[in-house]
């Protein structure tokens, strides 16, 4: 239970905050604070600080206007500190991550009566690395081994750009992170400046004092929050945590745009192996072994592990040949392939045919030694690297291919993971993994053909990965419920039923919107009544309106713009045309000048817009958010429900349908005070079972409803 100390902290920090600001204090927000304090507060540590009980979590609804940041900062930062833990900030857009990091954390410092430092925290791989930076004005040519791979060849202009970041690190103007270079650097050429965890060779670096990476990591060890994104968190803890970011028992996270969380995760677990690329490097790595033995093979245990993988490579070469051969019987790839779009083959319900499968058993072994020799092959060139540790390899020598092999054991793994993923048996109470085959486009030849693998629902991992394995947790979103419920985001993101669930009282007024149907709506099944539909309707808007109109496909988006009258289509700002934020300082310039403007989006501005008061006084959504499940993964989901007995469409497309809508409509009220309209041209939520329960699951706008 919270104790009193910590509960006068937290309310003390409010009213200064409060006051300081003076800002208005709402209920959902002070309700959001006390169900964080009495989550957090109310878990207990053992003698060794580690959480017990399974009741850590608490899951938040809470929408625009609420003041959500500040609501979960003010109650979870001091529980954090009294418990010894380190409180971690995600977020799954750059725009958030920067306003909790820009404002609202200095804010908070600022006003409240808090002591507190924080931090950003950023992957490996957007910092410099110094060995490769010395190697390259050297002219040693770090990646020399590497160049065996095409992809690592070295580029032109590096080794100029190597001395202008030099030169700025030496003056001290610049910390070596990328994303603080005044101008942007090609992928290419920061690729041979940086590297990844398997290369770093942490503290045995001659520069590990002074490396752009581990200084920052210093300061994110003396911070109490830390800010970061959600890839970076699932990177992390799909390599175990503590990698990057703390060890998961010694955080509470504030997972915010939780809602993202379960697609991400599937990023993150998903296998992918392109047949090319594989022959490539097990081509290559071949050839390389004479070099290696010639270089390493003076050390003993070095030249064991190379003679010893002769064989592996052979058998997992010959293999992958062969896999590919058995998949031509039967990959149907659908589309064209001068279409300019990748063409996939779906193996339906997850299932393989059983030759492929008995293929895939037969590439699990080979792929799992090479994956055994290489770590141990560069374990030893770690070791060689260290002072105190005599392998009988020089330094120079480790520092040469440490590199490569790396890279190779990374390789290896992701072969491995494919392999074992293609190679299990599912287990049939529960959903399978998808499985397929992706023919990548090129404009000359067949291109890259790729097996991939992915589990359809990302429960399992988060479940045992973050929520098992934290302090404590706080998921919150605008949007976390669907049709009013948490049932979903519970099934795709492994939350226990056990864990708190709240939805916070809006700030906002949204009777000051008006939710109208008209009667020119129709069913977007007739493509040609609904696009002229659309057009007659933004025909006859007011020139001086400012409107955000939402589309569910670009051929429509483009179809409507075409057909409009030359006089409304000269107000359209398409995003097709142009980048986002040119798009919303047009508009915003429009509006200011007294002019109407028309900004044509997809599915991302149903989410990403905000333009408060007289900058959006009219959202139009031309049709319903519903989403086929055509990608692998979503197919194979459905294909499995329907096999339970389950209808996919109610389960998985009505759901996620009114968690877009919610979005949608969700850019009309951003601030109180806000008014205005929302018209839907889709007449299906008037005419289907469904349309009721997604009507209900609004915000209490203003209903017009206009009868045929």
């Amino acid at each position: 239970m919270l104790d009193e100390a910590l509960k006068s902290e937290i309310q003390s920090a409010y009213r200064q905050v409060v006051e300081s600001l003076s800002l208005t204090p709402r209920y959902g927000q002070r309700l959001m604070m006390a169900e964080i304090a009495r989550t957090l507060g109310d878990i207990e540590q053992d003698d060794e600080g580690r959480r017990v009980g399974n009741e850590h979590v608490c899951v938040l609804e809470a929408g625009t206007g609420t003041g959500k940041t500040l609501a979960y900062l003010l109650a979870a930062l001091p529980i954090a500190k009294a418990r010894g833990k380190r409180l971690v900030i995600s977020t799954a857009t750059v725009a958030l991550q920067e306003q909790v990091l820009h404002q609202d954390l200095p804010r908070l410092k600022k006003h409240s009566n808090l002591t507190f430092d924080y931090t950003l925290a950023k992957g490996r791989g957007r910092y410099i690395c110094l060995t490769r930076l010395e190697q390259i004005l050297d002219g040693k040519e770090p990646q020399a081994n590497l160049a065996l791979f095409e992809q690592f060849a070295s580029e032109p202009g590096v080794t100029a750009l190597a001395e202008e970041l030099a030169e700025a690190l030496g003056s001290g103007e610049w910390s070596g992170d990328r994303d603080s270079w005044p101008e942007s650097i090609d992928a290419v050429h920061w690729q041979q400046l940086t590297m990844d965890h398997r290369q770093c060779t942490n503290r045995r670096c001659p520069h590990f004092s002074a490396c752009p990476f581990f200084k920052a990591r210093r300061r994110q060890d003396e911070a109490d929050v830390i800010v970061t994104n959600h890839d970076l968190l699932l990177a992390d803890l799909s390599l175990g945590g503590g990698m990057v970011l703390p060890a998961p028992k010694e955080c509470i996270y504030v997972l915010d745009e939780g809602h993202h969380l379960p697609d991400k995760a599937l990023d993150h677990f998903h296998s992918r192996v392109p047949v090319n690329a594989t022959l490539r490097w097990l081509a290559q790595f071949k050839k390389s072994q004479t070099e290696l033995l010639a270089a390493l093979g003076h050390q003993a245990a070095f030249a064991r592990l190379i003679e010893g993988v002769s064989e592996a490579l052979s058998q997992a070469e010959s293999g992958v040949s062969d896999a590919v051969q058995v998949t031509r019987q039967f990959a149907a790839f659908e589309g064209d392939n001068d279409s300019g779009r990748d063409r996939h083959h779906r193996f339906e319900k997850g299932l393989l045919p059983q030759p492929l499968r008995e293929q895939a058993e037969r590439l699990v072994v080979p792929f799992a030694t090479l994956c055994r020799a290489l770590e141990s092959m560069t374990d030893i060139l770690r070791d060689s690297l260290d002072p105190d540790k005599a392998t009988g390899i020089e330094r120079d020598e480790a520092e040469r291919w440490l590199p490569m092999l790396s890279m190779l054991h990374g390789r290896a793994l992701e072969s491995h993971g494919l392999w074992q993923a293609y190679a299990a048996q599912d287990d049939p109470t529960k959903p399978p993994q998808a499985r397929w085959l992706t023919q990548a486009f090129q404009e000359q030849g067949d291109g890259e053909l790729l097996f991939s693998a992915s589990p359809v629902s990302a429960a399992e991992t988060l479940a045992r990965h973050l929520w098992g394995a934290c302090f404590g947790a706080v998921v919150t979103s605008a949007t976390l419920t669907a049709l009013g419920r948490f049932d979903r985001l519970q099934e795709q993101a492994g939350l226990a039923n056990r864990f708190r669930y709240q939805c916070m009282p809006s700030a906002l007024d949204y009777s000051k919107g008006r939710l109208c149907v008209p009667k020119l709506a129709v069913d977007p099944s007739n493509r040609e009544a609904h696009d002229k539909a659309i057009v007659t309707f933004l025909s006859k808007r007011p020139d001086d309106e400012a409107l955000l109109v939402l589309f569910s496909s670009r051929a429509q988006l483009k179809s409507v713009s075409d057909a409009l009258p030359e006089a409304v289509g000269a107000r359209v700002l398409s995003q097709t045309r142009l980048p986002k934020r040119e798009l919303i300082e047009r508009h915003r310039a429009a509006v200011d000048g007294g002019k109407g403007s028309m900004i044509f989006g997809l599915a991302s501005f149903a989410e990403g817009i905000d333009l408060p008061g007289n900058y959006l006084t009219h959202v139009v959504i031309t049709r319903l958010p519903f989403s086929v499940p055509d990608d692998p993964v979503g197919a194979t989901l459905a294909e499995w429900i329907e096999s339970q007995g389950g209808n996919p469409f109610m389960r998985i497309s009505v759901p996620d349908a009114s968690i877009k809508l919610i979005q949608a409509t969700g850019r009309l009220i951003r601030k109180e005070g806000d008014s205005g309209t929302i018209t839907l041209l889709d007449r299906r939520v008037l005419t289907r079972r469904y349309g009721k329960a997604l009507l209900d699951a609004l915000p209490p706008f203003e209903r017009v409803i206009e009868q045929e």
